[in-house]
């Protein structure tokens, strides 16, 4: 099934942006039942396995995929949106229909495509995600999300191991192994005390 999503995103709070149209086409199919989304700390390594410490508190073990997806996480702001860009961006439906971005991130062409599409997201109860290809800017549209001045906005440069340190802040998408453990595919680590939004 394939549908197309006419977007805008207005920067709100006296950014001074004119807003985004973002043309998504088809619908990304649901992220596979044993995909795991972690957000937390990293606490200790021991040997292969990381411990991390999720936000409820829970302490989980997370070894690494074998070509595992690594990219740090860095501030970035609605300035660094251009049309052609790649987006991601949480949003809450609003009475109106519009959304309210909690989060925007921006990938660099390497990782143009990641989870394309508009889908159900974790990050608050009723949240989505739209991941999509900025096609042209314009002054209004079918869909507005407002992104508020405090929205985090990040973006993504390359990483490796070496980011996977104790204290480290971290998304992670692992997968659930059949014995229950917990196999790290894509890594998203903070730096400069960014936390991954997301």
């Amino acid at each position: 099934m394939q549908a197309n999503y006419k977007m805008t995103v207005a920067a709100l709070a006296g950014v001074g942006l004119g807003a985004f149209v973002v043309m998504v086409s088809g619908i990304a199919t649901a992220l596979a039942q044993d995909t795991v989304r972690i957000r937390g700390t990293i606490e200790r390594i021991d040997g292969s396995t990381y411990m991390v410490k999720a936000r409820d508190g829970a302490e989980l073990k997370v070894t690494l995929a074998d070509s595992p997806q690594i990219a740090g996480v860095v501030k970035a702001s609605l300035s660094d949106i251009k049309q052609g860009s790649f987006v991601g961006i949480t949003g809450m439906p609003r009475p109106d229909g519009s959304q309210t971005a909690l989060e925007v991130h921006i990938f660099p062409e390497s990782m143009r495509g990641t989870g394309e599409g508009h889908y159900p997201w974790d990050l608050r109860p009723q949240s989505t995600m739209t991941n999509a290809n900025v096609q042209q800017i314009v002054t209004d549209g079918e869909k507005k999300i407002f992104v508020p001045a405090d929205a985090p906005i990040v973006t993504y440069v390359p990483g490796d191991k070496a980011d996977l340190k104790p204290g480290a802040k971290v998304f992670i998408l692992a997968a659930k192994q059949a014995d229950g453990t917990l196999q790290g595919r894509a890594w998203r680590v903070g730096r400069d005390g960014v936390t991954p939004p997301m």
